[in-house]
């Protein structure tokens, strides 16, 4: 009988890191719902990963591979749990009879895990920076040099974050429970702050071949979903969700049929998703409604893009007023630019030259994209296109990269 050809390794790791990028959130939530522990979780997950990576170049891939690997996982899980000495004992503190653990279903309140997972890791014994860490690390499927660049922290020290989150949260013996209604209101900040996160991730990917990762977006997206139902009477959940679905709507026209970026001014307003607006109008009204915050004002600048022509004026005020209510060197170089847009490039400028001096934004390829932009605007050409060389130098992205050495050969040879 004849039979196909083994896939390449190659051809199976390529497929195997598309799926994990989309499983390893569910599949390290599912398992520390059964094992109680979020780093033993996210050691049983890479087991798994390794397992696949043996087994698919030899007896091919999977029909079903999500299947495939919450029941491997499962098997790994239960196994560590029956090799465990006091294993008796373990049981009694889980409440679970051993039987329980052949029939455990992975599937079984995928939702529910998510969010339980995100609240465990914005427990209160870690520090903020680690709660943002370790969630992306667990939930957002983001590699350490991912999570290092939406920081703007050297890779060094998101790594070890990343340990020592995991570390403090087994020796405080912090169970992987849902908080009580009390802990939810002081640990939701963080939570929004975590899928907030792994949205922009998704909208425009700081490393890799692609501009954008949709999968990630998605997944942000539905975690907000699910969090404004569990906190219907909470503004900034739904002040989020707007965020996101406003922006997430122009999702469609940010990539050419090629692959290549294309800039808000250049986009074709008609490929934006007009459900995913209303749904997101609905939710800015319903957050407004409630009372708003930094989250709410953010949509209400996405809003803004929804018009046929974006009211840069507007933009603009609604950023003076974010960067006094959450000051930061972000909200003020997205600040500069719509001062620029609005007509003021001179000040827009100002605003970017008053942030060199920020640490943070030191290898920030948006810096000197910001200047370049502006620079333009103010026909001083030779210094526009170095900024955007600098700004292609900075980047880990690669389409963001000939979005940037585009722009700068697009500004020609004259001074």
């Amino acid at each position: 009988m004849t039979t196909s050809p083994s896939p390449s390794p190659e051809a199976v790791r390529r497929v195997l890191d598309a799926v994990w990028r989309i499983e390893s959130a569910r599949l390290v939530a599912s398992l520390a719902r059964l094992v109680q522990d979020v780093g033993v979780a996210e050691e049983l997950a890479q087991d798994t990963f390794v397992i696949a990576l043996e087994q698919w170049p030899r007896d091919g891939v999977p029909r079903d591979p999500g299947p495939w690997l919450r029941a491997t996982a499962k098997h790994r899980a239960v196994d560590l749990i029956r090799r465990r000495t006091r294993y008796a004992e373990k049981l009694a503190v889980l409440g679970v009879p051993d039987r329980v653990y052949d029939e455990y279903d992975l599937d079984d309140h995928i939702g529910d895990d998510l969010l339980r997972l995100i609240f465990t890791a914005a427990h209160p014994v870690l520090s903020t920076e680690a709660k943002v860490a370790l969630t992306l690390r667990l939930l957002g499927g983001l590699s350490t040099a991912e999570i290092a660049r939406a920081f703007l922290i050297p890779e060094s020290t998101a790594a070890q974050r990343i340990v020592r989150a995991k570390r403090t949260l087994a020796d405080a013996g912090v169970r992987f429970t849902m908080p009580t209604p009390a802990e939810t209101s002081s640990r939701v900040g963080t939570v929004l702050g975590v899928i907030y996160l792994i949205f922009n991730e998704g909208y425009a990917a700081t490393g890799g071949t692609d501009w954008t990762q949709p999968a990630l977006c998605r997944e942000a997206m539905r975690l907000g979903r699910v969090l404004a139902g569990l906190l219907p009477d909470t503004a900034e959940v739904h002040g989020l969700v707007a965020l996101m679905e406003l922006q997430a709507s122009r999702l469609p026209a940010r990539v050419s049929p090629s692959g290549r970026p294309v800039l808000l001014a250049d986009q074709d307003r008609r490929l934006w998703d007009r459900l995913l607006i209303r749904h997101g109008l609905d939710a800015l009204a319903r957050a407004s409604d409630l009372g708003g915050g930094v989250y709410t004002l953010q949509a209400e600048i996405a809003a803004c893009h929804t018009a046929p022509s974006t009211d840069w004026r507007r933009v603009a005020a609604l950023y003076e007023v974010l960067a006094y209510l959450q000051p930061s060197p972000v909200v003020r170089l997205n600040q500069a630019v719509a001062v620029g847009k609005a007509g003021d490039p001179g000040r827009g400028l100002s605003i970017t030259d008053g942030l060199a001096a920020e640490r943070s934004l030191r290898d920030y390829p948006q810096l000197p994209a910001v200047r370049g932009e502006l620079l333009a605007q103010l026909g001083r050409v030779a210094e526009a296109r170095a900024e955007f060389t600098r700004a292609a130098e900075l980047t880990r992205n690669e389409a963001e990269r000939r979005l940037f050495e585009d722009r700068a050969a697009g500004l020609g040879g004259s001074s």
